[in-house]
Order: C-alpha cells, then structure tokens, then sequence
C-alpha cells in the first residue's frame, strides 16, 4: 500500500485538481449548528494555518481523486465559496468573483469546463442551483440531501449579507469607503477560508483507500454504522451499466424505508437487528468488524438485495400501518401492533426471521400466528405488566432462534424451534405472585391517562376471550369507569380505585355519553337496554364499592394469568 500525506491549504487543494464524492459516500448532513460552528471557528475567528482536519482521497485519472474521507467540509467550503463569488458580483466585485470562480469551475486540460467538486448523489441539484455562476438549466428533485445544500447555501448567504448590510449602514462610511470595504471583508473571509490547512492522505488505489477511510472511522464517531457499511458495498460492488446505477438505487431505497418511518427508525439499528437475525450474536461496537469479513465480493450483491427486501420486513415490525396486510393476516397485525405498544425490541431479530420465513414460503400464516402471539403473551407478563428487565440472555435468546430459523429449509424444522422458542418464554415468565401484586397497578383516568392505550389493549383481549358482543368495531369503543370519575377524592375514591381494570367496561361513544356521571343502577340499566352482556360480577352487584372493584380487578388478574395470556 502506497500512502502519500502532506499539509496542504484549501487553495493548494483546489487548484490540484478535481474531486469525485464517490456515489456511496454519505449524503450531505450538516445542519444550523454545524454551519454556524463551521463559520465562527473557521472563518470568522481563525488565525493563520487553522488545521481543519484529514482527507482520504484516492487517484482515479490525471489530477482527478476520488474523496473517501472528507466530503462534508469539502462540500461546506465549496457552498461558501459559490456564496462568496455570487456577492462579490452582486457588489460591483466582478474580478473578484471570477477569480473566485475559477476554484469551483474551471477549463481541464482538454479545454473542458468541469467543476472542481463533483457530486453524484446530488446531481443535479448542487451543481446547478449552488455551483454554477448562470442560471439553472435543469430541474432537480428535491429530497434530504437537497434541503441540506439548500439550508447550507441560505445560512452562509445570510451570514455574508448581514456583514454587507452592516457596513452600508455605516454612517461614518462615504460610499466609495463603503464599496471598498466590502470587497475588504469579503476577500478576508475568501483568504481566511482558502489558507484553511488539512493533511491530505493520498492513495493509489481505490480499495486502499477505503481501507484507510475504515481505519480512521471505524474507532472514531466521525461514521455511523451505515456509513461504514455502505462504503464496504460501494468497494465491492462496481457499477456495470453507467446509465444504471442498482447498488446505490438500492442503498437509497433501503435508507429511505427505514428512516421515512414515523416511528424514529434508523439504519444503524436495522443493520444491527438484520445481522442478529442470520449472523452470530456480536455488539453493535463490534458489528462492522465482522461485517467486512462475512461481506465479500463473492456474495456483497446477494446480500445487498437481502437487505433491502428486510428493510421492509423490519419497517412492517415498528410500524405495522406500513404493510397493507390482507384481511386474513388480522392476528399477525395484532401482535406486532401490541409489542409496539409494550415498546420492547428485544424479540426484533427473531421476528424479523419469522416475517422473511413466512414470506419465502418457510413457515404458514398459522405457524407465524402462533410464533408471534407467543411473543405478544411473553412481554405483556414480563415487560407490559411487571416491568422486568432482561438481563440480555433474553436478547441472545430472541437471537439465536432468529439465526435458526434463518437457516431453515423447511416447516418441520421451523415448527420444531418455534415450540423450542415457547417453552424457553414458559421458563422466563413471571410468577403468579409477581404478576397478580402489580396487576391493580394497571390504571386509567382522565388525569392518570399513561397507561390508557394498554388498558384498552386488555380489555379487547378480555372480550376477544370472553366473545363479548359490541355494536361497534373494537377500535370505536370507548372505556367506560362503572364507578363515576366524580367520585374520585370521596372517602376511599382514589385515582387509584377508580382507575383499576376492575372498574371499566368498554362501550360506544354514544353510549358513553349517555352515562355520564350516572349512578350504578341507572347505568345498568342504560347497558341492559342497550344490548350490553354485563359480566357476571357486575350484573350480580347490587352497589358498587371499592371493594367490588378491588373483587373484579383480582379475578380479571387471574384471568389474564391462567388464560387470556397463558403461553
């Protein structure tokens, strides 16, 4: 490996040559405080020689390099620079600004204007809307890494103009003092921006490169885990068609369903979960380490693909509205929905692995069914109700079954390790002890209101169980307390009381209304003439006090303990 390093100033490195951000490179990210950082440190309050930095670069011809490191403050000095030029002229500056120019476009050897900074993953819109001194020719798309170039170019835009104003408000100022000290200060932030000093590691060889770029990321925080990961496919994945450009088509598309989630997904959690569901358990510290040996070129597009296709697997998991699931996939739905709302991510490997089976014809819609309802009734007991911690074993749990399955050929198999995964969540439950002393503490009322969309999910269950009769679907009912939320602050009336599982029913909206703060017998008989099947111990009671809530709250729990979520 042949390794050239040497300091170098911004304008050194502009007027070298000509710089490719390959288009696997990560998309331009900076934001307000970055920009803001950027100018005071480096602009505004530097001194001579102010060391920004490394830069990984590559030889792809004459004076063209590849950039492998370095390609957000390269795009952020190119973005002020086009700034620059455009005030300069604004303000009478012309030679100035074609000076300026010429460090962001300029005639090749072959007579051929190219600009010194070449974007792939933003053409056209950087080189047309902020690169180019004339008007945009082509239209652009819009999408994240335009509006960060588009916020970038407006701030620094802002941040010059301001200085501008500033002097021609300048009463001590005639107007040609004016005019010069304009192109003063503005030529001062060009020469401040141009002496910038970085250490340039330059390489012969692209994979070298890529190497080295590992090397000073992967121990630092410069790189998330997706960065990383996609530089690996971008060294062994070559473009075969210029016109086509599948393996970045399909990084974008993956990024793109994760992090378009409303839920908060992000691509390094996924890489994470999607290695665990076929991989050996190793931490999220130490993945790209095993990524880069596993991931060769041999299998690198196979393995692109297959991330893409579980990108929407894993999207369909933390946000099952995603997937437009048909009419006879209801339990599948079900459970994902209700270990979102148990916001738990241990099982995220295993049901990813179950989800691909399912969809490759491994695993039937009933042996998936029953996988996931397994999971569902582990965590309501263990995370939903009681609040256990694991202690990881149960993630290296979810872990190796997902690895399993992952390995399968067949049902019989998947059957067998589905049925292995149940009776290692028996072994794991709570006791009956720890479940029924935490059970009361399941409340709802209009001021204690967290728990409200769990306290709804138990009751459907209970009537699912129960195969109560509603006039409505169970996402229009409403919860209902038996004893009135008015009667909270009484003697022995607490939130705690009133809010109990054991005081609530479900019913409409309409018939919600009508009860109001009604007292027991005339809700009773407002339920009855309505159709509602009231449960026994409700429609038996004659009053209705703490206690009875207290009765009903301890029969529901045994209830949910022996039945409704038995495994």
């Amino acid at each position: 490996m042949k390794i050239e390093s040497s300091d170098q100033s911004i304008a050194d490195l502009l007027n070298a040559g000509y710089y490719i951000i390959p288009r696997f490179q990560r998309p331009y990210s900076w934001d307000q405080e970055n920009i803001t950082e950027f100018w005071n440190d480096t602009v505004r309050g530097s001194s001579d020689d102010y060391f920004i930095g490394s830069m990984v670069v590559y030889k792809m011809a004459d004076r063209k390099y590849g950039v492998v490191d370095g390609q957000q403050r390269l795009t952020t000095i190119t973005i002020l620079l086009c700034v620059l030029r455009n005030v300069l002229k604004d303000e009478g500056h012309g030679d100035q600004s074609k000076g300026l120019h010429r460090l962001i476009e300029r005639e090749n050897i072959n007579n051929e204007t190219e600009f010194v900074l070449q974007t792939e993953s933003s053409y056209p819109y950087f080189q047309e809307y902020i690169q180019k001194a004339e008007e945009p020719e082509l239209e652009a798309e819009i999408h994240r890494e335009e509006l960060n170039l588009q916020a970038a170019h407006s701030l620094f835009r802002n941040l010059v103009k301001e200085m501008v104003h500033a002097i021609k408000n300048n009463p001590k100022l005639a107007e040609e003092q004016v005019h010069q000290r304009i192109k003063r200060d503005l030529t001062e932030i060009r020469d401040a921006l141009l002496s910038l000093k970085i250490i340039l590691i330059r390489l012969d060889d692209e994979d070298d490169a890529y190497l080295i770029f590992e090397t000073l990321n992967t121990r630092g925080k410069d790189l998330a885990l997706s960065d990383l990961v996609k530089n690996h496919f971008t060294k062994l994945l070559k473009v075969k068609n210029k016109g086509i450009d599948q393996p970045k088509e399909k990084w974008t598309l993956l990024r793109e369903t994760i992090e378009g989630s409303k839920v908060g997904l992000d691509s390094d959690t996924f890489i994470h979960h999607y290695w665990l569901s076929k991989y050996e358990y190793v931490t999220a510290k130490n993945l790209f380490k095993e990524f880069r040996k596993v991931i060769t070129k041999t299998n690198a597009a196979r393995e692109l693909q297959a991330m893409l296709n579980d990108s929407e697997f894993y999207r369909s998991i933390h946000d099952p509205d995603y997937r437009k699931w048909g009419k006879h996939e209801f339990e599948i739905e079900g459970a994902l929905r209700a270990l979102m709302l148990f916001r738990v991510r241990q099982q995220v490997p295993y049901v990813l692995s179950l989800l691909r089976a399912y969809e490759h014809s491994v695993i039937s819609k009933k042996l998936l069914e029953r996988a996931l309802i397994d999971v569902e009734k582990f965590h309501f007991q263990f995370t939903a109700i009681t609040s256990q911690r694991s202690s990881g074993g149960i993630s290296s749990m979810y872990a190796s079954l997902g690895r399993r399955i992952a390995s399968c050929n067949g049902s019989q198999p998947a059957a067998t390790m589905i049925r292995e995964m149940r009776e290692k969540l028996r072994e794991r439950i709570p006791s009956e002890a720890e479940f029924f002393a935490v059970f009361p503490e399941l409340i709802y009322t209009n001021k204690m209101s967290k728990q409200r969309a769990l306290v709804k999910y138990v009751l459907i269950e209970f009537a699912k169980q129960n195969r109560t009769p509603f006039p409505a679907d169970y996402d229009d009912l409403t919860i209902e307390h038996i004893a009135p939320q008015s009667a909270i602050n009484h003697v022995d009336w607490t939130h705690e009381i009133v809010g109990q599982l054991g005081n609530l029913l479900l019913v409409t909206a309409e018939i919600n209304c009508k009860l109001k703060d009604k007292d027991f017998s005339a809700k009773k008989r407002l339920l009855k003439a309505a159709g509602y099947p009231l449960p026994a111990e409700v429609n038996n009671a004659k009053e209705w006090r703490p206690k009875d809530i207290e009765a009903r709250t301890a029969l529901l729990a045994k209830q949910a303990f022996d039945l409704v979520w038995k495994i």
